[in-house]
């Protein structure tokens, strides 16, 4: 119902004075029921566990009517249900849908349309109405327990299947949905338990069957085992009767498949012991295997050649009886380590390996000997019982009980005695005093020493004593330098031998000092044909020689003492390290003083040439059949010379031929 207000007066017309005061007029519009119910969906959704009690609350709707509420009841609404019986229900006044059935089943039938109308005029005949759809999901509960389709399953597989590895897979169904659909699998027989495992698959929910331990055909070809399967999350409701119990059973039947396996040794690894004096041929130990199928193949043994590169052992190929090639040595190699094949002679490539570890078992065949080389030295002034040294031994062999070592000397020896210190160790004791170098200067002194395993293992080694000078402390002083004057030479004597040794040092270095000077003199120029000088001819009348630049005497070179057209190198010095004379004596500062003097000075001399390279220079050619005419060859040689050559030359060389000839040629002619 709607109000309107009207206001009203009384005005003249002609003057437009008001001839009323204002008057109010309410004016009341009566309703009529002119407007249908309407709801503010078209579709509505809602969902409601299954199994849920009668009555149980769904969704609530509601419409609105646009008509007067306080008027009549013309916007009294009433809801009802058109489509959805009988499994839901509305409340007429509030529009709430609920439950009309009991034990409605997901799995029989999940969804649902309710078509709900809202009537107004409190539902009379009359009245206008208005409807809506609800959508209605029954949500699944965890009341279908999970049941095995088919309650037999047959599975096979290979006796050389892997530990862990999947074998088959069996699987339930349950009608739920989401986590109340999740199983888990297990075997309850103890057959199946103790071969093989069983997990579920989270994504498909099947029963993944693994192997457990490994198969053998040979011992047992069938396995039949009970697999039950019940749901992960359990909803109490539903476990208890009359509902059925929730978990479902099946028997699995898994056949194994014989495959050819190779040869399996009786033990893994082989341990044996063998004595080292063991002669070639003796026996070892024996190893065994045989093939686990059921033929029970024969097999062939072998030795795996690279393991036993010096071929010590041999193996029978029909009984696996190992024996010795060669005598075995501890000291050398306490173990072998050798591999054995085993192959089966029907499929040679089912092979098996096996180590085979060989230990060297020690038998007493070294002799005990020192530990090390010992050169000691006794004092001259040394008193009776003292110590010089003390002595270790070792074995290479290895007895049980331990090395124990016994060390002892001649009874009878006049100078020395031992002492065994019970450790594997002895003392050297002096026996009496006064020893002199000049009576003998080194003692060797036998020592015997001997082991306590069986049988007995001796040797003697050689201590090497020295007699030296010491101090009054027992320090050594001197052992070899004075060690001449044993032999009867006075001090005066090597006095005299030294002064003469330093004579012909002496005479030595000066005559390699004269031999420096004269090589210092040689001339550069021996042969006249490397004499060369320019003969000027003037008022030449058949033409002069062409060649007139002179040459530079200093550098010419004695053709005899090179090779032609070779360039300048150097040489290798024919000795490379000076001669060192070992003396007998001690260095004399004398001496060496005035050898390095010497030394020094043919080193700084500037005119001495270098002895360490050869000078060559370029080669002029061979002398012409004039000779040199230098007056420097004819100064230079020996005895007269024959000039009557130069007569013959003609009027040219007459002036020079009376030179050198000593006569007037023209008077002659």
């Amino acid at each position: 119902m709607a109000i309107y207000t009207l206001h009203a007066k009384v005005v003249d017309k002609r003057t437009n004075e008001t001839l009323e005061a204002d008057t109010e007029f309410n004016i009341k519009i009566h309703d009529i029921n002119d407007n249908e119910p309407k709801f503010s969906k078209d579709l509505y959704f809602a969902s409601v566990p299954e199994m849920s009690d009668v009555g149980t609350s769904v969704i609530q709707v509601t419409a609105t009517d646009a008509d007067d509420q306080t008027y009549g009841n013309s916007a009294k609404l009433v809801y009802s249900i058109l489509q959805g019986q009988p499994y839901f229900s509305v409340d007429s006044d509030n529009g709430t849908i609920r439950t009309a059935l009991p034990n409605m089943d997901r799995e029989t039938k999940e969804n649902y349309q309710v078509v709900i109308q809202a009537k107004d005029m409190a539902g009379q005949m009359g009245g206008l109405s208005g409807t809506t759809t609800v959508s209605i999901t029954l949500s699944d509960e965890n009341d279908s327990p999970p049941r095995f389709a088919n309650h037999t399953f047959r599975l096979s597989t290979l006796e050389s299947a892997e530990v862990g590895a999947a074998i088959g897979r069996i699987k339930a169904n349950d009608a739920d949905v989401g986590r109340n659909a999740e199983m888990q699998y297990s075997i309850v027989d103890r057959d199946g338990q103790d071969m093989f495992t069983i997990i579920s698959d989270q994504n498909t929910q099947e029963g993944v069957i693994r192997v457990k331990k490994q198969l053998d055909y040979e011992r047992q070809r069938t396995y039949s085992f009970k697999v039950e399967v019940t749901n992960t999350y359990l909803d109490p409701r539903f476990m208890y009767s009359p509902n059925p119990p929730f978990k479902d059973d099946a028997m699995v039947r898994v056949t194994i498949e014989d495959v050819d396996e190779p040869p399996v040794f009786s033990r893994n690894p082989y341990i044996i012991e063998v004595h080292e004096d063991t002669a070639a041929g003796s026996f070892v130990g024996v190893v065994s295997a045989r093939d686990p199928d059921a033929d029970n193949n024969p097999v062939k043994y072998s030795i795996d050649r690279h393991t036993d590169l010096e071929r010590l052992f041999n193996i029978d190929s029909v009984n696996g009886t190992i024996t010795t090639l060669k005598g075995l040595d501890r000291e050398m190699s306490k173990w072998h380590n050798i591999s054995v094949v085993a192959t089966e002679i029907s499929n040679p490539r089912q092979t098996t390996r096996v180590p085979v570890f060989i230990r060297v078992l020690d038998v007493n065949d070294n002799a005990p000997e020192f530990a090390m080389y010992y050169e000691t030295f006794v004092c001259e002034n040394v008193q009776p019982g003292q110590l010089i040294q003390t002595i270790s031994a070792v074995d290479t062999d290895d007895p049980l009980v331990g090395h124990k070592f016994v060390f002892s000397i001649s009874s009878s020896n006049p100078n020395f005695t031992i002492v065994d210190n019970e450790d594997n160790t002895a003392r050297i004791l002096t026996r009496r005093a006064g020893f002199s170098r000049r009576e003998m200067n080194t003692y060797l002194l036998p020592v015997v020493i001997s082991d306590n395993d069986y049988p007995i293992q001796s040797s003697t080694s050689t201590l090497t004593v020295n007699v030296c000078a010491c101090d009054s402390r027992g320090n050594m002083q001197s052992c070899n330098t004075e060690a001449l004057l044993s032999a009867g030479l006075s001090t005066g004597a090597l006095v005299a031998i030294l002064l003469c040794v330093i004579i012909l040092l002496m005479i030595v270095v000066l005559f390699a000092a004269l031999r420096r000077q004269q090589r210092k003199k040689e001339p550069l120029i021996i042969s006249k044909e490397d004499v060369r000088d320019n003969v000027v001819s003037y008022n030449d009348e058949g033409g002069g020689e062409e060649d007139t630049q002179a040459f530079d005497i200093g550098t010419l070179r004695n053709p005899e003492v090179m090779d032609a057209n070779k360039l300048r190198r150097d040489i290798i010095p024919e000795m490379l390290f000076p001669f060192q004379r070992t003396s007998p004596i001690k260095d004399n500062a004398d001496v060496r003083e005035f050898i390095h003097g010497r030394l020094h000075e043919n080193d700084s001399d500037p005119t001495a040439p270098p002895y360490d390279s050869l000078a060559t220079y370029a080669y002029e050619g061979s002398g012409s059949l004039a000779e040199s005419l230098s007056s420097l060859e004819s100064g230079c040689m020996e005895g007269d010379q024959e000039y009557d050559y130069l007569s013959n030359w003609g009027p040219p060389f007459k002036k020079l031929a009376d030179m050198y000839i000593g006569k007037d040629t023209a008077r002659e002619t």
